[in-house]
């Protein structure tokens, strides 16, 4: 995609694929295991509130951005001035990219839940290991060999854990085919917020992207017929803990971790989901696990554990050969926002505190 008037020298990273990353930071695992239990609560919440699933989608978008945006421009106006003109167009349009490819993501697996079983709906969507390994194949990068037996391995367990039983009629097909879709969205999804978070901080980043995301399924809403308000007390109570919870510490804290952590482990990290949801519905719900699924709930984390080990291996060799020729280059936690002319971070407000 060709943006006018933006060429590759305008860049502060000139290629489109993600630089090499530093050790895995102790602050990023500790983001990864508030976002794992964070989202893990989602599923639950969703069966729990009396409310079409989009406008729970929209919801914990659109209050997610209510929450982000004062601080975010009140922090964040110089980054926001960028991302309107020069190269941080480029940038403003990979952030909107991500939103509308969440905002699909929402709009095909969600309703594939209703459309076929759940567990078939659900087998579906966590292929997106797959998808994200082809698109980090597709970016120039080779995945270990170690790293695509992990990541079919917690594809199978997770299939496993759900006991994936496909329709036949054309309504379970349709189903099945929108959970592929979703699953190939959050794929992309991931993917761009890989490539935004290189150039942008995770409050303005998110702010853009939920913002879209909200915008795209509100459309969505209005030209289905899909009723956003009239909820109950205890549906607007769930909707507000998916805010606080999945949404904000949740895809937040995966977004955060983006800077030292790939899309490829990212997307498999997201399968603990299923067992986080199956022990939050167990404990609230009262919906025991069957006992068929254990074995592949092991195999699922054994799968994210292959992954995490290859992914490991890899950033050693990559640190070790880099050292050979030269000095490391620290990385900051976070990115900066985009460069402008003679700046001053303390008259800009672009001191980085997060």
């Amino acid at each position: 995609m060709r943006w006018p008037g933006v060429t590759c020298e305008d860049f502060s990273v000139p290629s489109p694929v993600p630089p090499p990353r530093t050790s895995i930071d102790p602050l990023s695992i500790g983001a990864v295991a508030v976002a794992v239990a964070a989202v893990s609560s989602s599923a639950p919440l969703i069966a729990f509130a009396a409310a079409p699933a989009l406008a729970i989608a929209f919801w914990r978008n659109i209050l997610a951005v209510g929450v982000l945006g004062p601080f975010a421009l009140a922090r964040r106006r110089a980054e926001f001035r960028a991302l309107l003109r020069g190269a941080g167009r480029r940038e403003a349009g990979y952030c909107a990219l991500a939103g509308l490819a969440l905002a699909v993501h929402f709009a095909t697996w969600m309703p594939s839940a209703q459309l076929t079983s759940v567990a078939a709906a659900t087998a579906l969507v966590v292929t997106q290991p797959v998808w994200q390994g082809l698109i980090a194949l597709g970016q120039g990068r080779r995945l270990p060999v170690a790293a695509w037996v992990g990541i079919g391995v917690t594809v199978l367990g997770a299939v496993w854990a759900v006991g994936a039983d496909f329709g036949v009629s054309g309504r379970a097909v349709a189903g099945d085919l929108l959970a592929v879709a979703g699953g190939m969205a959050a794929a992309v999804y991931t993917a761009l917020g890989e490539r935004a978070r290189t150039t942008t901080s995770t409050v303005t980043y998110t702010t853009i992207c939920y913002g879209v995301c909200a915008g795209a399924l509100l459309v969505v809403c209005l030209v289905g017929g899909v009723p956003v308000t009239g909820f109950d007390t205890s549906t607007w109570l769930a909707v507000l803990a998916l805010v606080a919870g999945a949404q904000l510490l949740g895809h937040s804290m995966f977004n955060y971790a983006l800077r030292r952590i790939s899309a490829t482990t990212i997307s498999v990290l997201f399968l603990l989901e299923a067992p986080g949801a199956a022990l939050i519905a167990w404990a609230w719900l009262d919906q025991v696990p069957r006992s068929t699924a254990l074995p592949g709930l092991a195999l699922l984390l054994a799968g994210v554990a292959v992954v995490l080990h290859a992914e490991a291996r890899a950033g050693r060799r990559t640190r070790s050969g880099r050292d050979d020729r030269a000095d490391p280059v620290p990385v900051l936690p976070e990115a900066g926002p985009l460069p402008l002319p003679q700046p001053d971070p303390v008259r800009d407000g672009t001191h980085r505190t997060d």
